[in-house]
């Protein structure tokens, strides 16, 4: 029987497993536009600090759905975004309006009733001018103003602002392929 010995001095360890890749979700390849697209993010001053993460949150998703102009408006509060929708979608610059307020009141009644009287008025710009406009105007039933509900509603507004990024993009998508149907004879 041949046995080799080996000197303890010269072995090697085994060698380590490399781990595989940890699988990182990928990014996803959003469609691209046949013609620019322009977007109003008409934004509400009241509780500016919470709105913005709507906004943030919107440019950021707006993007990377290869929606790159975006403008920014401010106004005072909810109940001034209609009149600024309606003018900006007169102005036929814009491809989408996208409004963003926090609505709060003490009084349960005052606050649903701006709330549903801005709805219903954005509701009417889109109708009337024929351009989307997509609301991230939000109201709670609870809002105190204390920095455990300022927290939850900045996260709160940041879903948000992505998830009206989403459905601008694919709402203004939809309509391109509409509109060239129309075009071709196709629908109409």
């Amino acid at each position: 029987m041949n046995q080799m010995l080996q000197d303890p001095s010269t072995e090697t360890a085994p060698p380590t497993p490399t781990p595989p890749p940890v699988p990182q979700d990928p990014v996803p390849e959003h469609p691209r536009f046949a013609k620019p697209q322009r977007v109003a993010f008409v934004q509400a001053c009241w509780h500016r600090d919470v709105v913005a993460e709507a906004r943030i949150a919107f440019v950021k998703e707006a993007e990377a759905r290869h929606l790159t102009h975006v403008d920014v408006f401010e106004v005072p509060g909810s109940f001034e975004i209609p009149l600024h929708a309606q003018i900006l979608a007169k102005t036929r610059r814009y491809t989408a309006i996208v409004a963003a307020g926090l609505v709060v009141d003490g009084g349960i009644y005052r606050h649903e009733f701006v709330a549903d009287t801005v709805i219903k008025a954005l509701m009417d710009v889109q109708l009337r001018t024929e351009v989307p406009v997509f609301s991230a105007v939000l109201t709670p039933q609870q809002f105190h103003e204390t920095e455990v509900h300022y927290d939850f509603f900045r996260k709160h507004f940041a879903i948000k602002g992505v998830e009206v990024a989403a459905a601008c993009a694919e709402t203004l998508h939809g309509l391109e392929r509409l509109r060239g149907q129309v075009a071709a004879g196709i629908v109409g």
